[in-house]
């Protein structure tokens, strides 16, 4: 019997490790997966959004990219939201949609995708429907290439559910584009105006996490004796938090970034762009001397300093090489802050105490995922990221709905790690149908939402911006735990400091998807 168009791309997943599908399945995808091998896992997910965040962390922390599975436009519609965050986020998605069938298409059928390469665009490295059921196997491996290619990112592909039946030559399998290597002159450069500097300091952001470039990192900092600060909105964390030389987090503003940085001469941004901004503020002191090592020219064409083009990796070595040793004073250390209290009987929770709660319990090799935006200060004061590298993943773009299928996704690539997300009440419902997966899927994720009753992000802007009388603020009559338990999981709900240790302690030793609903 001759090979037919799935057969072909079934052949180009397997070579490439790509057996573990996410998906919400409708008519139009049936072609692709029609007779389901026995050697794949397909990740359902009960709606798109879901699907795309938990394929999001699963290809971030596997290595390797991560094939998604949506229906036409309406499911990739759906899942717009966390494909702009995959795309922030850098993640190496492979999104396959059904298309209504080729002899349909001139009608605008029912189910039809019109226009459908456009419709991802500009959260995409690439979006494309083949001209010929022939051509999507090549397509296939085009799609899968780019996606993995630095700077790493989501494609698209749209296939008529009609080409999955239709003979298809085998494709030749390539290996993974290399990343490029770095300008030893520019390097040299960079090199020499930290030799010259007496108060160094390194941004890091999340491309050096993504490379698995911490260990390189620490060894720059420690050998120039630089401070070291986390990237404003960095996705990852780059830089073990308790280190010496950690001196903590740049804000989302201009003046913000100015004010921190306005004490040192040379200032080299790791993987990172120079810089992101929240909020308008004025412009704050004359940044110093930037330098930008990335693997992405875009970043580098609009970032304030000059740019190296460069992998993470790589580069930090070859620049960690290039420095001479110095017997500068290394900075202050950060000042960290005093324990807090239990609070009193009758007080309630606040985001500050359940996070230094979660730091006294946390195994060591924990992996934290989060997604609650009010209390991300707090997170940085009391809940220091402390592993060498993969130990936190949120959201780069503002978009709310990925922390709780992420911290999903997280665990199925890596099953025998500890996973604990830290969720807001208003995100939590963005992909609350997660859940439901976790329980399918028997993951021992840790779900910790902290309930204030309201998108208390948006207030705190309306507070700061003089807006008075905005509507759609307040949440409230959500009860957490009935929906987790609704969904397969085990919940609890936390209201004391005793509950919260006791809940925290169950939930991390138990095998089972555990959800903990703390009011604040």
């Amino acid at each position: 019997m001759s090979q037919t168009v799935r057969d072909a791309v079934r052949t180009l997943m397997r070579t490439w490790e790509l057996t573990t599908v996410f998906g919400n399945p409708g008519s139009t995808e049936l072609g692709f997966l029609a007779d389901w091998p026995d050697d794949f896992r397909y990740v359902l997910g009960l709606q798109e959004s879901s699907v795309v965040a938990m394929a999001d962390a699963f290809a971030q922390l596997s290595g390797n990219a991560a094939v998604v599975s949506v229906h036409s436009a309406g499911g990739l519609g759906h899942g717009l939201g966390n494909l702009v965050t995959a795309f922030h986020n850098r993640a190496p998605l492979v999104v396959i949609a059904g298309q209504q069938s080729r002899s349909l298409l001139p009608g605008d059928p029912f189910l039809g995708a019109l226009d459908p390469t456009e419709f991802p665009k500009p959260y995409v490295k690439w979006s494309y429907q083949p001209a010929r059921a022939e051509d999507v196997p090549a397509a296939f491996a085009r799609a899968y290439l780019l996606a993995t290619q630095a700077p790493r990112g989501p494609v698209f592909l749209s296939v008529p559910a009609d080409d999955w039946d239709q003979p298809a030559q085998v494709v030749q399998t390539r290996p993974r584009i290399a990343d490029p290597a770095p300008d030893g002159n520019a390097l040299a450069v960079v090199a020499a105006a930290l030799d010259a500097s007496e108060r160094p300091a390194l941004v890091v952001g999340a491309a050096v996490d993504g490379d698995d470039a911490v260990g390189v990192a620490v060894a720059l900092a420690e050998k120039t004796r630089a401070a070291v600060w986390a990237a404003p909105f960095s996705a990852r964390s780059s830089f073990p938090e308790d280190h010496a030389l950690f001196s903590g987090f740049l804000r989302p503003n201009r003046a913000g970034v100015a004010a921190a940085l306005a004490g040192y001469d040379c200032v080299v941004v790791l993987g990172a762009p120079a810089f992101t901004y929240h909020v308008v503020t004025g412009e704050g002191p004359q940044l110093p001397p930037v330098y930008v090592l990335s693997d992405d020219p875009q970043l580098l064409a609009r970032a304030a300093g000059v740019g190296v083009l460069s992998p993470q990796r790589t580069g930090i070595a070859r620049l960690t090489e290039l420095v001479h040793d110095t017997e500068r004073t290394a900075p202050a250390p950060r000042r960290r802050p005093e324990r807090l209290p239990d609070p009193a009987p009758g007080e309630p929770l606040s985001g500050a105490f359940v996070y230094q709660t979660i730091a006294d319990l946390l195994p060591p090799n924990a992996l934290v995922v989060e997604e609650a935006p009010t209390n991300r200060q707090d997170m940085q004061e009391h809940l220091p990221i402390t592993a060498p590298g993969r130990g936190f993943l949120t959201m780069s773009s503002g978009v709310l709905g990925y922390g709780l299928p992420a911290a999903v996704g997280a665990a199925l690539a890596e099953p025998g790690r500890p996973v604990l997300a830290v969720l807001g009440d208003g995100g939590s419902m963005y992909g609350i149908q997660a859940l439901w997966t976790a329980a399918q899927q028997q993951t021992s994720v840790v779900f910790v939402i902290l309930d204030n009753g309201e998108y208390a992000a948006v207030r705190k802007h309306a507070v700061r911006s003089g807006a008075e009388k905005v509507p759609g603020i307040e949440l409230g009559g959500l009860d957490f735990a009935e929906l987790a338990r609704g969904m397969g999981c085990a919940a609890h709900r936390i209201s004391t400091a005793a509950e919260l240790r006791a809940g925290l302690t169950g939930a991390l030793a138990s095998a089972a998807p555990t959800v903990l609903h703390v009011r604040l």
